[in-house]
């Protein structure tokens, strides 16, 4: 169902926040007449930080305005004369408004939708019978807007005691004049004749005992109003660090814990505007509440009563202000981090911003926020609330921001969009090794005033830890790189919230660092499909040099930095995370979309695979990722044994990388092969790769006749049926190859010596020829045969 269907069923304060949403800058007809098609764009597409998406966002503005326009247009009768007026002033209107800013209209709806849809959620829960299954996030979400509505409750509560207790209070202070006023008329009696005075005294003394007496009534009545007030601030104020306890301790840090492992690959954190609402709900209860302790305290002061209350009061004012702070200072949050990789001179940006500021009004005097680099050390002594001298660790061009408020979105941000690492300083001098491991962190800083000045917060927050790349070096700034890389993967990925910066765990358990290699697995190949159990196992016995594939023997092992990421894995030159990232680059690289198809297996060893196929009949094969070889995938495939009659072994091909497939396809590759006849476990090859071969060269031109590269395995070389379809047939250029049969068993002696220890032919004696060859073979034919033209 439509959103806007479903907002106009909103009742109560939803339909009230509803309409809110509109006014001048975006009127509601607009929203009625439109409903269709505003729903239909792809607001979510523009990047709002982007000043190149400004493009995207005119596009948006002039088709909302012909869409206007079309449909005042179409409005006849009596009725439509007058919505035709009213419906092309409010396309002119939108143009005046947008047309230098069209970023602000794509920033106005995108608030407007969301919030659109989150009353319309929180109204359907809230109106599902109490019995019904709620999933987890909308019970939180229903707890959290329970404890507001108890909050407004208590809230308007002690405000209305605190009407009673003022109106009690001038009473009072009424009746005290009356007092002072009797026993000035009494002291004037002493002035009068005794008969005068006898006549009037008696009465005089009356009314001074019974307005005494009343007032030492009132006097304890208004001491038990003033406490039992405090009492239910006191209430209050617990309810109110509670829920913010859940707010900020639970929900904040679990949004930039899903921004943290958003930096590998994990599902984006999710907007902030939920977060927002309910942090100025917070910020509005707050002050409410701390004004009636300020109005309390005055009444106080105006009429001083001996008790308690002087010390309750200065309690609560000290516990409301700590709520205010922590609150000013947690929502003070880096909203688009910097990245975690930085190099010197090079451009970068980020957005902070203040969860509060619209509600307490700090966007009245727009503040400044400065961005420093700072080392690990100096983040450590800031934690510790250490005097750090205002040092830095390096220079930021461009690192001051004046915070700009979004009247439309009621965001206040500071966007940061041309910073550059200028230079940066060292605690010692590290060779290139250690220093992708050396963290540094940005500083945001700013001072926020609240209610007039009357409140003032030093806020900070800092960035993810990040590792500075320098060398300028191509080679070792791209190895520097990839180190720096796998250091803030696993920060990211193990890092516990609110540690001591920047700690991370040595070790992990596996079943966690599964979770986290699943997750930059697909988001570097860009797949939904991710690692299933198989494949797991499979790693955790490359990890653990185990033959287990029992996944449970696995959960309570754990794997620290170096196994994953300094040591080699046993017998290879290379380490566990270097063979991982290799198969990541080359199944983004090449092979996405057989993966997302689920043609490649490749998580399986050569004894695996060996045993799967040979149940199969011949000509079946499966994709595996080589053990051997870094960024590298292997056929292998099932066919008779040339050397005994009636045998059947399986075959592998030398490893295809990243350079064989800038030459030639997977799909290609495999279409050459006909003694590839089924992907495992029975799906006809064509039928999984037919729609990704190249199409047939054409036809000779002028005479000439292109050349083709082909990949053939001569012991499995079969007569093309159809010698038309390819005109030049290049057995000799063929890639991989496998041994002559004489000299391939299952597990033969090695007795070629260019083959290498699995029977495999060796990579720098054959794969460079054949490269050649095919490099050959795709220069211009003009450079080669010059001279021999006829």
């Amino acid at each position: 169902m439509a959103v806007w269907i479903q907002a106009q069923q909103l009742q109560g304060d939803a339909l009230h926040q509803m309409q809110s949403l509109y006014g001048q800058h975006f009127p509601i007809e607009v929203r009625h007449y439109l409903s269709q098609w505003i729903e239909g764009q792809l607001w979510d597409a523009i990047d709002l930080e982007n000043p190149q998406e400004e493009i995207k966002a005119k596009r948006l503005l002039d088709s909302l305005i012909q869409e206007l326009q079309k449909k005042a247009e179409h409005q006849v009768g009596e009725d439509g004369f007058l919505l035709k007026i009213k419906l092309g002033h409010y396309a002119s209107q939108l143009k005046s408004t947008y047309d230098r800013c069209p970023l602000e209209l794509v920033r106005c709806i995108k608030h407007i939708l969301y919030t659109e849809q989150r009353l319309v959620r929180e109204a359907t829960n809230s109106s599902s019978p109490v019995g019904s299954l709620m999933d987890s996030m909308s019970q939180k979400y229903h707890q959290i807007n329970q404890a507001f509505e108890e909050l407004r409750i208590l809230t308007q509560d002690t405000e209305n005691d605190l009407r009673k207790l003022q109106h009690n209070q001038e009473y009072f202070i009424i009746q005290y004049q009356e007092s002072l006023r009797i026993q000035a008329q009494l002291s004037s009696l002493a002035t009068l004749p005794p008969a005068d005075r006898q006549l009037r005294e008696p009465s005089l003394l009356s009314k001074r005992a019974t307005v005494e007496a009343w007032l030492t009534r009132e006097a304890n009545t208004l001491q038990k109003y003033r406490l039992g007030l405090a009492e239910k601030h006191q209430k209050t104020l617990a309810l109110l660090r509670k829920q913010q306890t859940v707010i900020l301790d639970d929900e904040l840090i679990q949004w930039k814990r899903r921004q943290q492992l958003a930096g590998n690959g994990g599902p984006p954190e999710g907007g902030l505007d939920i977060l927002q609402s309910w942090c100025e709900k917070l910020a509005e209860t707050i002050w409410q509440n701390r004004q009636q302790i300020r109005r309390a305290e005055h009444l106080r002061q105006q009429l001083p009563i001996p008790g308690p209350i002087e010390e309750l009061l200065t309690e609560l004012n000290s516990t409301i202000t700590d709520i205010i702070s922590a609150l000013v200072t947690s929502t003070f949050i880096i909203e688009k981090q910097p990245p975690q990789v930085l190099k010197t001179q090079t451009k970068f940006a980020a957005t902070v911003r203040l969860l509060v500021g619209g509600k307490l009004n700090v966007h009245m005097n727009p503040p400044q926020v400065k961005a420093t680099i700072i080392s690990e050390q100096q983040a450590k002594a800031l934690l510790k609330n250490e005097n750090t001298r205002n040092d830095s660790s390096g220079e930021i061009l461009n690192n001051n921001c004046v915070m700009e408020y979004h009247q439309t979105t009621g965001t206040l941000s500071a966007h940061f969009r041309n910073m550059s690492l200028k230079r940066i300083r060292r605690s010692d001098r590290r060779g290139a090794e250690s220093v992708t491991e050396e963290k540094f962190t940005i500083l945001f800083e700013s001072q926020f005033s609240v209610g007039g000045n009357e409140l003032v917060f030093q806020v900070k927050v800092s960035k993810s830890p990040l590792v500075n790349v320098i060398c300028q070096e191509p080679l070792k700034a791209m190895q520097q790189n990839y180190n720096s890389s796998i250091s803030t993967m696993w920060d990211n990925a193990f890092a516990e919230p609110g540690r001591v910066p920047f700690i991370v765990p040595d070790k992990v358990l596996w079943p966690q660092l599964c979770e986290a290699l699943n997750m930059k697995y697909k988001a570097e190949v860009q797949s939904n499909r991710g690692l299933n159990e198989e494949n797991l196992v499979f790693l955790a016995q490359k990890a653990f040099s185990s033959s287990s594939v029992n996944p449970e023997d696995y959960r309570n092992m754990t794997m620290t930095w170096s196994q994953f990421n300094r040591e080699s894995l046993p017998g290879r030159n290379f380490t566990f995370w270097q063979w991982f990232d290799g198969v990541m680059e080359l199944t983004k690289k090449h092979l996405k979309p057989h993966w997302n198809d689920g043609a490649i297996l490749g998580f399986v060893n050569k004894q695996q695979a060996q045993d799967m196929l040979m149940s199969k009949p011949n000509g079946t094969f499966l994709l595996r990722f080589s053990d051997s070889e870094i960024g590298g995938i292997t056929i292998a495939w099932v066919a008779e044994n040339p050397n005994k009659a009636g045998e059947r072994m399986v075959w592998n091909l030398m490893p295809y990388t990243t350079k064989d497939f800038s030459i030639r396809s997977l799909a290609d590759r495999i279409s050459d092969l006909n003694h590839l006849l089924f992907l495992y476990p029975d799906r006809p090859k064509d039928e999984v790769f037919s729609k990704y071969y190249t199409p047939p060269l054409s036809k000779a031109v002028d005479g000439y006749v292109k050349p083709q590269i082909k990949q053939v395995v001569p012991e499995f070389t079969t007569p093309n049926p159809d010698p038309a379809a390819n005109p030049t047939y290049m057995d000799h250029a063929a890639s991989p190859a496998v041994s002559q049969p004489h000299a391939y068993g299952l597990y033969p002696p090695i007795g070629d010596p260019m083959l290498d220890a699995d029977g495999d032919f060796d990579l720098d004696d054959t794969m460079d020829v054949a490269r050649h060859v095919e490099e050959l073979l795709r220069r211009p034919m003009e450079g080669q045969w010059s001279g021999h033209q006829s």
